[in-house]
């Protein structure tokens, strides 16, 4: 396509891309194409033919460079992060040699056939140069195939025989029309690349000597049993999607399940990248570049030739205009411009679909390695603990509990103050940022949700969006460059226009990435009380206090709401200042076209010109989004950052000692994050028995527990422990949803008589009998459904039955009456399970323990000193007698309860089927008031009216010149003056337009910003109060993970991502309505075909959805367990850790990731076969519809129309069906 760039400034007027011959177009001046004709003259067809000898050259020197050792020089971001064959090499045969195999052995016969034909037809029937080059590429790729005998697909041979097929199918095309000569040896050739590039699309990617038992067969039955058939496609497979029809139909035939979806394939899975991953040194950014940049390069490269094919439409729109008008040129060339454009559509579409795979791979694998990597963090780091953080004002200036009454004016103030620092000095810039700056805090389990839920998200979006970074520029900048060459000079009037209105936007940026800050923040605040709410929610409902949680949590709601809104409205003035410098480009560009030079605006130029406008309006939205974005990216990483930075839980707090004894001497202790100590000048040696420890509450006798198992900084002192697992019982009991036995076992192994043994000692056998499926019984999150007792003493057996030497047991007694207290206390505390161990006792209930105890620790603010049993006053000792039960239920109304007790306490999540009912999306209008989806309807059809009336507005304006027939005056603005007499009417006329159609895009974001806020505050209202007031039996069944699921990805939907659907879809139907009124008006041929080709993309669609809902519905569902499992190191972290078992919540939560990314991977996998099809038909669908305009005598200005309309008609279908 260097016909359209090189350019001829010696040409004396402005006539389009044609204006500017170059050497590949210009005819007259004795150049090598025949526009007019759209052909190439004889001289070029040796340099055509020479392309496939280039390509071989580079093949070859390809080849030597594999001989050098480059890998060395090779940066690792450009390296392959992933490795099959290093993980198999141990199931891999002995190496042998390599034999041909059927596909290898075709692809060589036709190599050979292609060689003999392309060499019989250098000599016949005389040597020409053109039929050399070809017949040395044969030749070296029959070498290259005996040389290699390839198994697996050669790529550099697929390049090498497509450009043979390119090049032969030029040169016989141009002899056919030429000399009309038959070259029966070059056709048989030109076939035989046909044969060699099919005999390569059926050889397998992967090379076939490594293992396939674990792989599915392309076409066999989905299951998870094995991993997904990308891993062992052909290229066609891979090409086409078609290795999801086995999923797809399955999903026509039935709902799906997890189990009917395939593993992820072995480059996505999350074991190995998180090893991997973990390798890598630097920062978070430079690790997630370097692990997946070579994804990121060929992305990019995919998206230059997916630019490149769509900036070729504009181009070949015009000499399909010019033939037609030039009654010279035959039908042909106007039919073969429309083949071109076909192709390089079928291209652009192919590239799209290699650009989504490879662009998800890089999307699914960065998030995946941001969170196996936050929870890793999460599992190392400091406890946070409340203790540590100061109390704060909740009438601060700064609202940091959420209230916005003081603020607001000073944040209208700091807005106006983003925009006045560009042209403020640097001293007076300098006072506003001195802003004294608090001391970072550690991050709490709300900031941690929401950096694993949205800034992991946030930033391997980028990494699948990396390519707009090159397209976009890029693309504007093509389209300056294609709008100089169609208009000249002119085009700078208007460019100039666009950069004015993108420095605005740099200011505006500025501002909005500021709110942004505040706006994340305040998300942050409100995620971390709706957690605080749904873990206590039991409680505040025992004492009355849930309503004022939820007004604090309305609070911050209306908080973030209000920040939602200002940045929003940031957002819609840079849109607002996009549209409307796109909409004044094309006005002053055709003003000093039309004016300036004196040129006409003929329909030649005008429609190619307003793909080119269109396109570039798309940039230049494109452009500052992508700022804003990165901006919003760079918080992201930022929080990643100070995240990943924070202190760890290190060997540095517990040093290695070689003996089993806890000592202290003279160590004193602070919460993470606080200097004040919590325990002073301890000096402590716990021997092997049962040391008790007492005190008043808040002496500090867990901060004592929480110090020996390292959780809190040392500040002075020595403390040494030997570094093996703890057998730690929790004040609060921390339960997991699974079986009894589990939460027993905890990952060791079943011992029958111990495990018996340590039921009887912490006298649950009684509650097993009392539970139908005995402890195989499923309890809730966090022991829901259990009694308090039962919890506590689940807690203390997982605790005794682990094999640790040191038990920790923080009052496991203050929740069970007497008579059960006191027979742990002898059958458990002074039995055999404990013997030769160290048990640490903290209880209220000495009474019970003092004649067992071999030693006693008392602690008074902070300090401790061992006593006697002797000494212990009266009035220390604490407990209640037998005839006064403590806390635990009496065992009547819990054995009531528990014959009562569902046999699991967990309900699995309930996923819909078939499509969303309107019924709910009823529920969402109505939030946002029907008054204002009903003005929003109406400006929206508005701005389609006018649309259209901006491409009839340049029909009509580019038939005006001239001769003015019936079809230049008639319509609404057949009264406009001739243009080459008064051009200044239609000038006005065009800005108007342009005017209206920026004001009506700015009236419908407003609205939808009102709609938004309207529905957000509304149903979180209704779901926050719902949820708030819900029956036991509700919080019972639904684990914590799943609801904060619910209010976090469901919320986040409503509000913003929900609306800007109705809006696109709003969108869609108007346009494909009124294009369908606008083809029909024309010609009802046209208008017979449209409905035809509107039952294929319907037909296609319908065949996709139902696997698509599924797929979406199980990535939502699979959501829920990966937030559960984030969610539960909020009160078990410390029991994780003690038990030295973070490696196996790890490797569960690398499980539950793998779950929720496969569904997430297949679903976009489905997108991609959507696309492909839709793509292709859009093109196809294009060309047929020039092809009609062409033979139908369709006046060119009508055709330009036509085709305008038709190919919004058909993009409105196909977005619609994908919005659907």
């Amino acid at each position: 396509m260097a016909q359209f760039i090189v350019q001829d400034y010696s040409a004396p007027r402005f006539q389009g891309f044609a204006a500017y011959p170059s050497a590949f177009l210009d005819v007259a001046d004795g150049g090598v194409s025949d526009p007019i004709n759209a052909r190439f003259e004889p001289c070029a067809l040796p340099f055509i033919s020479a392309i496939p000898a280039a390509i071989t050259l580079c093949i070859l020197l390809g080849f030597v460079l594999q001989l050098l050792p480059t890998r060395k020089v090779t940066p690792n971001w450009l390296r392959v992060f992933i490795h099959e064959i290093p993980e198999q090499q141990e199931e891999l045969p002995p190496k042998k040699k390599r034999h041909f195999t059927f596909l290898s052995g075709t692809l060589l016969v036709a190599s050979l056939v292609g060689f003999l034909l392309q060499t019989v037809s250098v000599f016949r029937p005389k040597l020409r140069l053109e039929t050399i080059y070809p017949a040395a590429s044969w030749a070296i790729a029959c070498l290259i195939i005996a040389f290699q005998r390839p198994a697996k697909t050669p790529k550099a041979l697929l390049v090498l025989y497509t450009s043979i097929f390119a090049t032969q199918a030029i040169v016989l095309i141009d002899k056919f029309f030429s000399t009309s000569r038959e070259d029966i040896p070059s056709i048989l050739a030109f076939i035989t690349s046909l044969i060699a590039i099919l005999t390569i699309l059926h050889m397998p990617l992967r090379d076939s000597s490594l293992p396939h038992t674990t792989i599915s067969p392309a076409f066999g039955p989905p299951t998870d049993k094995l991993r997904s058939p990308e891993d062992d496609l052909t290229l066609w497979q891979f090409m086409s999607i078609s290795w999801m029809k086995p999923l797809i139909n399955l999903g026509n035939a039935r709902q799906l399940n997890d189990e009917d979806v395939w593993s992820l394939s072995y480059e996505f899975q999350h074991r190995i990248l998180h090893d991997r991953f973990r390798e890598l040194k630097g920062s978070v950014l430079r690790r997630l570049v370097e692990a997946n940049g070579l994804d990121l390069v060929i992305i990019s490269v995919l998206s230059i030739l997916e630019l490149f094919a769509n900036f070729s439409a504009p181009v070949l729109l015009q000499k399909i205009l010019q033939s037609m008008e030039d009654h010279r040129a035959p039908k042909r060339a106007a039919l073969t411009y429309a083949l071109f454009s076909l192709v390089l559509r079928l291209i652009g579409s192919q590239s799209a679909v290699f650009s989504l795979w490879y662009g998800r791979r890089a999307y699914e694998r960065s998030r995946g390695e941001m969170i196996t990597m936050l929870y890793e963090k999460t599992l190392s780091r400091k406890v946070v603990s409340v203790s540590s953080k100061p109390e704060e004002d909740d009438n601060s200036k700064n609202g940091t509990n959420g209230s916005v009454k003081s603020g607001t004016r000073s944040r209208w103030r700091k807005a106006v103050d983003y925009l006045k620092r560009p042209f403020q000095s640097k001293k007076k810039t300098a006072v506003l940022e001195s802003v004294p700056e608090k001391s970072p805090e550690l991050a709490s389990m709300g900031k941690i949700m929401n950096l694993m839920r949205f800034d992991a998200y946030e930033v391997s979006q980028r990494f699948w969006e990396f390519s707009s970074l090159v397209s976009q520029p890029l693309g504007l900048v093509f389209s300056v460059v294609l709008i100089w060459r169609l208009i000249g000079w002119p085009c700078l009037i208007g460019v100039i226009t666009v950069f004015i209105a993108q420095a605005v936007n740099a200011l505006i940026a500025r501002a909005l990435l500021s709110w942004e800050k505040d706006r994340r923040i305040a998300t942050d605040n409100k995620l971390h009380k709706i957690g605080q709410l749904v873990e206590a929610i039991r409680h505040l409902r025992y004492y009355g206090w849930q309503d004022v949680w939820l007004a604090r949590i309305m609070e911050a709601r209306q908080h973030e709401l209000t920040l939602r809104i200002i940045t929003a409205l940031w957002r819609i003035l840079i849109a607002f200042t996009n549209s409307f410098a796109s909409g004044m480009f094309p006005v002053v560009a055709f003003y000093a076209y039309t004016v300036w030079a004196g040129q006409p605006l003929t329909v030649d130029v005008a429609f190619p010109a307003l793909q080119l406008f269109s396109m570039m309006e798309t940039s230049l939205r494109e452009v500052p989004n992508l700022i804003t974005v990165l901006l919003n990216a760079k918080v992201s990483v930022a929080r990643l950052e100070e995240f990943m930075s924070e202190p760890e839980k290190g060997d540095a707090d517990t040093e290695r000692g070689l003996n089993t004894k806890l000592e202290m001497k003279d160590a004193s202790f602070a919460w993470p994050g606080a200097t004040v100590p919590v325990l002073s000048n301890i000096t402590l040696s716990f021997p092997t028995g049962l040391t008790v420890i007492y005190g008043e509450v808040g002496a500090g006798k867990t901060a004592l527990l929480q110090a020996l198992l390292g959780e809190l900084d040392r500040l002075s002192g020595e403390y040494d422990r030997a570094n093996d697992p703890v057998g730690y019982c929790a004040q609060t009991p921390w339960l997991q949803s699974m079986s009894i036995r589990e939460n027993i076992l905890f990952s060791s192994p079943y011992e029958e008589s111990r495990y018996k043994q340590v039921l009887e000692a912490c006298a649950l056998i009684p509650d097993m009998a009392n539970f139908k499926h005995g402890d195989l019984s499923l309890v809730g999150e966090n022991g829901v459904g259990l009694s308090g007792g039962q919890k506590a003493r689940l807690s203390l057996a997982r605790a005794v039955y682990s094999r640790a030497n040191i038990l920790l047991l923080d009052d496991p007694l203050s929740a069970l009456d007497h008579h059960t207290a006191e027979s742990i206390v002898r059958k458990c505390l002074a039995g055999p399970l404990l013997k030769d161990r160290t048990a640490i006792l903290v209880t209220h209930r000495t009474e019970l323990c003092l004649g067992l105890a071999d030693q006693i620790v008392h602690l008074v603010d902070g300090e401790a000193r061992v006593v006697e049993a002797e000494s212990i006053a009266s009035e220390d000792l604490h407990g209640a007698t037998p005839e006064e039960p403590v806390t635990e239920e009496d065992p009547v109304d819990e054995i009531q309860e528990l014959a009562a007790a569902p046999e699991k306490f967990m309900e699995d999540e309930h996923r819909a089927h078939g499509g969303v009912k309107a019924s709910i999306y009823w529920e969402y209008i109505k939030a946002g008031k029907l008054r204002w989806w009903f003005v929003l309807i109406i400006v929206l059809a508005l701005y389609r009216v006018i649309d259209v009336g901006e491409t009839w507005f340049l029909k009509q304006w580019g038939e005006a010149y001239g001769d003015r027939d019936e079809r230049a005056t008639s319509g609404p603005f057949g009264n406009l003056p001739n243009p080459e007499t008064n051009i200044r009417p239609w000038l006005i006329g065009f800005f108007l337009i342009a005017a209206a159609q920026s004001i009506t895009y700015l009236i419908s974001q407003a609205f939808m910003l009102v709609i938004i806020y309207q529905a957000g505050k509304n149903m979180f209202e209704r779901v926050m109060t719902r949820v708030t007031h819900a029956t036991f039996r509700f919080y019972d069944v639904t684990p914590v993970g799943r609801l904060m699921n619910r209010l976090t990805s469901d919320i986040n939907t409503i509000d913003g991502n929900i609306s800007n659907q109705f809006q696109n879809v709003a969108v869609l139907s108007i346009s494909w309505i009124s294009s369908i009124v606008v083809i029909g008006s024309v010609t009802p041929l046209f208008l017979i075909f449209a409905i035809a080709l509107t039952i294929a993309f319907v037909v296609i669609f319908m065949h996709f959805l139902p696997t698509s809902q599924s797929l979406r519905r199980l990535e939502m569902v699979s959501l829920s367990p990966l937030i559960s499992n984030f969610g539960e190191l909020a009160t078990g972290l410390t029991s994780i850790r003690a038990f030295k078992v973070s490696h196996l919540f790890q490797a569960r939560v690398i499980t539950v990731t793998d779950n929720f990314q496969k569904m997430d991977h297949f679903y976009w996998s489905l997108q991609a076969w959507l696309m492909y099809r839709f793509d292709n038909l859009s093109a196809i669908s294009t060309f047929l519809m020039t092809t009609m305009a062409l033979y139908t005598g369709v006046s060119p200005g009508l055709t330009a129309f036509l085709l305008t309309a038709a190919g919004k008609f058909v993009l409105g279908t196909h977005l619609l069906c994908k919005q659907y």
